[in-house]
């Protein structure tokens, strides 16, 4: 837990998320990183591309979870990692409230992740949780 504890510390400070945004410009601006639009749905890489593939906040709203599941395994290069960070867990006092608000949004509990993933083919499948706060870190091989 210290891990998952640290990197959201770390991504609250408005100077450390700042200086990361400034790296991370800096680094399109030399060539080093490249931004591409698309839909987890339909991902616009070839198959085997990627040793990692990463999901921060965002599988809430998916369509289609395991079809999307599908797309990034298909992505990933054998043994590549797929690491999804939410800081929802789908047991905490807002999520249905989130939820009502939010059309389209689903929050995963630990199980229905671990289910959907193993469903699409993914091997070895970590979760950690932090109970108080109901962020979760999930980790999947491909």
């Amino acid at each position: 837990m210290g891990l998952l504890s640290k990197f959201f510390n770390n991504a609250r400070k408005p100077a450390g998320f700042l200086g990361k945004m400034m790296v991370n410009a800096q680094a399109i601006r030399e060539s080093r990183c490249k931004v591409v639009e698309g839909s987890v749905a339909e991902l616009p890489f070839g198959k085997d591309t990627f040793d990692m593939v990463t999901a921060f906040e965002t599988i809430y709203f998916w369509p289609d979870i395991e079809h999307c599941f599908d797309e990034v395994k298909r992505v990933l290069k054998p043994g590549g990692q797929f690491v999804i960070v939410n800081e929802s867990d789908g047991s905490g006092p807002m999520d249905a409230k989130w939820e009502s608000l939010i059309e389209g949004m689903h929050t995963y509990k630990p199980e229905e992740i671990r289910l959907h993933l193993s469903n699409a083919g993914f091997k070895t499948i970590n979760i950690r949780k932090d109970e108080a706060k109901h962020w979760l870190m999930v980790t999947a091989e491909k």
